[in-house]
């Protein structure tokens, strides 16, 4: 039998059914005592594969929008079920507040707007950005304190990768002689700021391909591609970092909230970053906008008598599949207009590695890179319908399932909040190899060659270094 991780009694209710919904199921049937008659399916698209017939789930085809979702999704839910919302443009405020009101738990793997929410030029790019979207979220939980506890933004990244972090800053202090553990917001921190770290990346380089090439007007990934695009086309976003000394020509600020974050007017897949990994080394990689760049920066913020004193820069660097590039290449030379063809890569996927985590940059003992080594054989072996990219998704929406059942009541949190050996050990089996490696790159390693470059060459980790001009 199984591993039970909780103990769960209602039902689970999908919203959307893409990669990441499809890649998890199977991990909910092997881990919660929940049989396929106490699941249901709500989704935009058709479930081409039938899995959901295959299991006997109930499946119905609609696209939720802000006048029908109440009266498709309130029949479906009771107090003490549980809304996986997996889906692109829906409302995932709207779906918190039905949640609250049905006394339902509820998870999401990104803070979503209704659809055209991304690029509604009307609104200010600050309107229309992750950190205006995560500002509602905390805000509603604020309002609505000890509710059911809804875990907002709970994947791989953002996700998973602030377990990576808290970990990570352990093995660098004790690599560094500092014993410690910390149990509070405040205290990790500290410690980041004792550590030195002043950058920090999701880093993220995914190999994985296939012989089947793209072809023109194709949109070709390892992952929900409305998504991507849609993320794509916010402004770029990241946490601002105190020992910042060169302002962006093209940045702004907002003027509400938390005032950890700052965008850039701009597409983050229009923006790109140097980066490194252990296995693949220095690399460019996009500035996607994702909610951990707030919520990290945010959460480790040092502030005295009221003004920060500490805060890393924090951003995700993002070189996905090779397709993947060549698509969004073809995506800004047609002036960000969507190809009329997507495909997922999934079964054709031949060989490669999701190479998954965050760098530190800062500490004296060089960078430091935490996180997932998860090739494709092993992901196939780990579970069906994934992927090495979905599965580690997968993995880190288990994670968040099984801490939401466990601690009910919490209301509305971040993956910041969740116990990091808790979320670690729940996901472990299926991120692969989990690898932690120093190295000595900097975003000034071999610049200024073959021509002269504008650097400053007094603090290599400025995001004027970092950031591909």
């Amino acid at each position: 039998m199984e591993n039970k991780l909780a103990n769960f009694t209602g039902k689970i209710v999908f919203i959307g059914f893409g990669s990441i919904a499809k890649g998890v199921l199977p991990l909910f049937l092997r881990h919660l005592p929940i049989t396929p008659e106490r699941i249901r399916i709500v989704s935009a698209d058709t479930d081409d594969e039938q899995i959901a017939s295959q299991y006997g789930i109930p499946y119905q085809q609609i696209r939720l929008t802000e006048n029908n979702y109440r009266q498709v999704l309130e029949p479906l839910l009771e107090k003490g079920d549980f809304l996986v919302n997996l889906s692109v443009f829906v409302s995932s405020l709207a779906l918190m507040a039905l949640c609250h009101e049905k006394e339902v738990l509820y998870i999401d793997t990104s803070i979503e707007p209704w659809e055209g929410g991304y690029t509604d030029t009307s609104t200010s790019a600050s309107d229309r950005s992750n950190y205006a979207l995560r500002e509602a979220a905390l805000d509603f939980g604020r309002k609505h304190p000890g509710g059911p506890t809804a875990i907002v933004c709970q994947g791989a990244n953002p996700g998973l990768v602030s377990g990576f972090l808290k970990q990570a800053l352990l093995n660098v202090a004790k690599d560094n002689g500092i014993d410690t553990r910390p149990s509070n917001r405040e205290e990790w921190a500290n410690l980041a700021r004792l550590l030195g770290i002043r950058v920090i990346h999701v880093a993220e380089r995914d190999t994985q391909n296939t012989s089947v090439r793209k072809k023109r007007n194709e949109f070709v990934n390892t992952w929900s591609i409305d998504g991507f695009i849609g993320e794509g086309l916010q402004p770029a976003e990241l946490g601002w970092g105190s020992h910042e000394k060169h302002w962006p020509k093209d940045a702004g600020t907002h003027s509400f909230g938390c005032k950890a974050a700052i965008y850039l007017n701009q597409p983050g897949a229009a923006t790109q970053v140097r980066s490194w990994t252990p296995m693949e080394g220095s690399y460019r990689g996009f500035l996607i906008t994702h909610s951990e760049s707030i919520s990290i920066a945010d959460y480790l913020t040092v502030r005295e008598n009221g003004e920060v004193v500490y805060r890393p820069t924090v951003h995700y660097a993002y070189h996905p599949c090779d397709d993947a590039v060549l698509s969004v290449h073809e995506l800004a030379g047609k002036n960000w207009r969507e190809q009329p063809v997507k495909r997922l890569m999934r079964d054709e996927i031949e060989e490669g590695v999701d190479e998954l985590g965050v760098l530190l940059m800062g500490n004296a003992k060089g960078v430091y890179w935490y996180g997932s080594h998860l090739g494709i054989d092993e992901a196939r072996k780990s579970a069906p319908y994934n992927n090495a990219t979905s599965l580690q998704v997968a993995a880190g929406v288990l994670a968040g399932v099984v801490w939401a059942i466990r601690n009910p009541k919490l209301g509305v949190i971040e993956p910041d909040d969740i116990d990091h050996d808790t979320m670690i050990d729940i996901a472990r089996p299926y991120l692969g190899e989990i690898v932690g490696s120093y190295g000595q790159w900097t975003p000034l390693e071999g610049r200024n060659w073959p021509f002269e470059e504008d650097v400053d060459p007094s603090d290599p980790f400025q995001f004027k270094n970092i950031r591909v001009s």
